[in-house]
């Protein structure tokens, strides 16, 4: 193929990068984003509870409460609920910077992520390299993670690069349960960032341990001693959720929209 058709070909194509975060997503239409409550509708039958695979719904009659952060967001919740007292919306909106915030109770506000304070925000809100270490996935987090550097969500345009060696890191994007096996390497990889440093949990097994949680095959975040500065849940998370939480920990929050 001669350079004249490959130019005459890219002409064509035009542009391949994402509006987002100038304009709304285009979501695909089996997309799960947070849940949606319908607490009048609730009959407290514990329907959604006795489904869940990993234990993250559960609440009284009328106040169903979602954990996210464990979430696996296969929808059989919403599903099994006789009365359609849950659903699963189209906000992509989902990451938070502390834990409990991923909980979402029905006829509370959702808490979304905020940026970094001070030194950190002033030291990362530009540049922000990070070192991903899967730490015992299945690889579909860290399959996302990668679609994030191409051209179609172009990451770097924002200042957000992933870099090979953590010497030249400033913190640490997480994915899969931190098995015990992983443990240890996950935590060198931790010590050898320069501080000050962040660290990214990315999708339910990194955040509570996904199918696996409360095996003792799975040590976590928690049991590698790694501080954690941001939580984006998902089994696994869109891209967008994850750039959404990205830009809002570096202080560049999306314009808000109506969420459709």
């Amino acid at each position: 193929m001669s350079l004249w058709s490959i130019l005459r070909s890219r002409l064509r194509q035009g542009r391949r990068t994402v509006a987002y975060p100038a304009a709304d997503p285009v979501l695909p239409d089996r997309f799960r984003g947070a849940p949606e409550f319908a607490p009048a509708k609730c009959t407290g039958c514990g329907r959604c509870a006795e489904v869940c695979p990993v234990g993250a719904v559960g609440g009284p009659r009328g106040g169903i409460r979602l954990d996210l952060g464990a979430c696996l967001f296969c929808g059989e919740c919403a599903k099994h609920c006789p009365s359609g007292a849950l659903s699963f919306g189209r906000d992509w909106r989902l990451a938070a910077r502390r834990r409990e915030d991923l909980v979402a109770v029905s006829g509370a506000e959702r808490p979304l992520a905020e940026a970094l304070e001070g030194r950190m925000l002033a030291l990362f809100g530009r540049s922000l390299k990070l070192r991903a270490i899967s730490a015992g996935g299945c690889n579909a987090c860290e399959a996302d993670v990668r679609v994030l550097t191409t051209v179609v969500f172009d990451l770097g345009r924002f200042g957000i690069e992933f870099v090979a060696s953590p010497r030249h890191a400033d913190g640490i994007l997480v994915t899969g349960p931190v098995t015990e096996n992983m443990r240890l390497a996950t935590r060198k990889t931790w010590d050898a960032v320069p501080g000050p440093k962040l660290a990214i949990a990315v999708g339910a097994c990194a955040i509570a341990g996904g199918p696996c949680r409360g095996r003792p095959e799975i040590a976590g975040l928690e049991g590698a001693g790694i501080p954690v500065d941001l939580w984006i849940p998902g089994c696994p998370p869109h891209p967008v959720t994850m750039l959404d939480g990205l830009l809002r920990l570096l202080g560049h929050p999306p314009a808000e929209r109506r969420i459709p």
